[in-house]
């Protein structure tokens, strides 16, 4: 605990005598920054920001403030999206928005799950729908006008959000199911305007979007400003966490050579410069990790990609650790967040060729571009692609993540064994316990996303997170479903396993087999170079379909490295894909069943795609073929496999991938949990 925070005349004192020269406010300002960021395996971590080393007195004292501060906000703006008690009803909230909107002489207004990056994980500041409506799912928006609200969200969320948003305030509408411009044009009249944040949506979304209101008589207007930050008056500062360097022995490559690669493609195609929105690729790029998001070590951020393998990088430099700047080097300028706009204007002068993703550039940043005189290039973020194909050293890290965590997971299974039988497990105490085996790696760095832990029912709710107010005991003949990963230096784990709680019944073995031969077939599956993901999905599903069943999720998505457990650009899904999987891509294999009110099953590891000529796995091959490495070093629940309705290529599959995760973790065990291991990976 941080001793007694002193006052600021005394903090002005250390900080003299440290010869930092900052006044208490400007710590005051930066320590609210931090409390608007996830909090991290390392509570000190923030301290870099101030001064590296710093006394320790004057470290006690910034933990001082730090908690000082934290208790005096809490009720204001705490780490989540749901708002607490001590915030207006949702009714109020709702209220308040309204009257916004008719300051503005707006009709209507989109409130987006995402931010100015469109990424998955976003910072308190921009947690506006959640704020909004109380619902804490990852994807979703919702519509105000002045007599009508909604919200859509997509099938994982269907239950979820009837649980979390009043149903006498909003509209519960399907993303895909129920068009958005179909809804807004029955809501509104004719001539109506409707609103929206330019820097919360792609331009894609506004173009088509703009089309569709405009067949329907109504007028799409870019707001100023966002009119719901007007009315959330504790709204939290933008985040602030050190951003480090990562070890270019763990990257595999130089951040300078990587500039350079796609310096080149840019300066052959006759593109002056690539503006890159996510910062998941500018971290890739510059070899830098943050930490302003939950789950994903990046710095949010905006960069400039010169032809030159220049980049001006924009973030507050306040995040900036004391190695950082050097690890940068001469050709990246740091600037702060309120010189993007003119950094954009100077780009694109002389009608430049300017690359931008529309997929993820806000409808902003291509406006300013245009208007500054650039031919806007709409082609993929060039960092993407070799993003996903991992190299050598990154494959090595991963591997090696994934052997650690495997034995984490063992650790906790063989707990788990003991202890769910007796009956007092719930979902929450489950989490902590797989928390704290993960927790002993020194090279842990926190979760990958929040832990679906889902007992009886709730495992049916597909990305559902347990709460105290949904926290469920696992009950004896039920199934448990417990979706998981971490952050390690060197990699990012992903993994799923159904967990059988007492005996299973016969549905419940019969749905896992049929999900679990799903999983053996793409796992297994050999294809040709040009294969994309959407071209693989039915192998999984075909199982499930041959008895009227199926799941409504993809099978797999793209994972990082130490970055974004969801990565694009690859992915398998029903859903046309057309970018080809490659060497080195990582991707989840996860299909699933889901019984509503009852159970859900599924089944994930992380695999990667590899050459199989190159390996002389392959023999006679008219064409250049490839197939996929499973990572994931965990036992699938032995106890609820159906041996009859396995062929015996899947039994020998299932006895080999044991085998493996026995010979892989058996040197990293105790002795007792090496003998649990060895009775839950026996062969068939």
């Amino acid at each position: 605990m941080p001793s007694a925070y002193r006052g600021d005349d005394a903090l002005a004192t250390l900080l003299t005598q440290a010869g930092i020269v900052r006044f208490p406010a400007d710590i005051r300002a930066l320590v609210a920054g931090v409390l608007a960021a996830p909090e991290g395996e390392d509570p000190a971590a923030w301290l870099v920001l101030v001064g590296d080393p710093l006394p320790d007195a004057l470290a006690s004292q910034l933990q001082a403030l730090k908690a000082e501060m934290a208790a005096a906000a809490e009720p204001a703006h705490p780490h989540s999206a749901r708002p607490h008690s001590a915030c207006p009803s949702p009714a109020e909230r709702l209220a308040a928005l309204r009257a916004a909107l008719k300051r503005r002489d707006l009709d209507g207004f989109i409130v987006p799950r995402g931010d100015e990056h469109q990424g998955e994980y976003v910072p308190p500041r921009a947690q506006r729908l959640g704020w909004l409506t109380g619902f804490t799912g990852s994807a979703g928006h919702a519509v105000v006008t002045a007599a009508r609200a909604a919200i859509f969200v997509d099938g994982r969320y269907t239950l979820q959000v009837r649980g979390e948003v009043p149903a006498d305030l909003y509209e519960y509408k399907h993303l895909v199911e129920d068009p958005l411009a179909d809804w807004i044009a029955a809501a509104l009249p004719d001539g109506g305007r409707f609103g929206y944040d330019p820097w919360l949506h792609t331009i894609g979304w506004v173009e088509k979007t703009r089309a569709a209101l405009e067949r329907a008589g109504i007028l799409l207007v870019a707001c100023e400003d966002n009119p719901l930050d007007s009315v959330w008056h504790d709204q939290p500062p933008a985040p602030l966490t050190p951003v480090v360097p990562q070890d270019d022995a763990l990257a595999g490559e130089s951040s300078a050579d990587k500039r350079a690669r796609l310096a080149d493609d840019l300066a052959r195609n006759g593109i002056a410069a690539a503006v890159l929105t996510q910062p998941d690729s500018i971290a890739w790029l510059l070899n830098i990790r943050g930490a302003d998001v939950p789950c994903t070590p990046l710095p949010l951020s905006f960069a400039i990609l010169g032809a030159d393998a220049s980049v001006d990088l924009f973030l507050d430099p306040r995040k900036l650790a004391p190695q950082t700047g050097a690890h940068l080097g001469n050709q990246v300028r740091v600037r702060a967040l309120a010189e993007f706009g003119a950094a954009l204007d100077a780009v694109a002068r002389g009608s430049a060729r300017v690359l931008a993703d529309p997929s993820c550039t806000s409808a902003w940043i291509v406006d300013r571009l245009h208007l500054a005189g650039a031919r806007v290039e709409r082609e993929g973020d060039p960092c993407a692609l070799p993003k996903a194909c991992k190299n050598e050293a990154e494959l090595a890290g991963t591997r090696a993540a994934h052997t650690r965590d495997g034995a984490a997971i063992v650790r906790f299974l063989r707990w788990f064994a003991g202890a769910a039988p007796k009956g007092d497990l719930t979902e929450l105490r489950v989490v902590e316990r797989l928390l704290a085996f993960r927790r002993e790696n020194e090279r842990f760095r926190g979760v990958s996303f929040d832990t679906i832990a889902g007992a009886g029912p709730n495992g049916a709710i597909v990305h559902y997170r347990v709460s105290p107010d949904t926290d469920r005991r696992l009950e004896p003949g039920s199934l448990f479903l417990l979706d998981s990963g971490a952050q390690y230096l060197d990699g990012t784990t992903d993994v799923t396993r159904t967990l059988a709680v007492g005996e299973p019944t016969p549905e419940m073995r019969d749905r896992f087999t049929r999900v679990l031969k799903g999983h053996i077939a793409l796992s297994t599956a050999r294809f040709p170079r040009g294969t994309t993901g959407s071209q693989l999905d039915v192998l999984a599903r075909l199982p499930l379909w041959q008895a009227g069943l199926d799941y409504d999720h993809g099978t797999g998505h793209g994972v990082g490295s130490f970055l974004s457990v969801h990565e694009g650009p690859q992915r398998i899904s029903k859903v046309g894909n057309t970018v080809a999987l490659q060497p080195g891509m990582i991707l989840s294999n996860e299909p699933g069943y889901y019984k509503t009110g009852a159970y859900g099953i599924r089944i994930e590891n992380l695999i990667v795609v590899r050459p199989l000529e190159a390996e002389g796995d392959l023999g006679g091959a008219e064409r250049p073929m490839l197939g996929f490495e499973p990572l994931t070093l965990v036992p699938i629940d032995r106890t609820l496999i159906d041996r009859a309705l396995l062929t015996g290529a899947e039994v020998a599959w299932i006895d080999a991938y044991h085998a493996r995760v026995r010979e892989s973790l058996l040197p990293l065990l105790d002795q007792a949990t090496a003998a649990w291991l060895a009775g839950a990976t026996a062969a068939l």
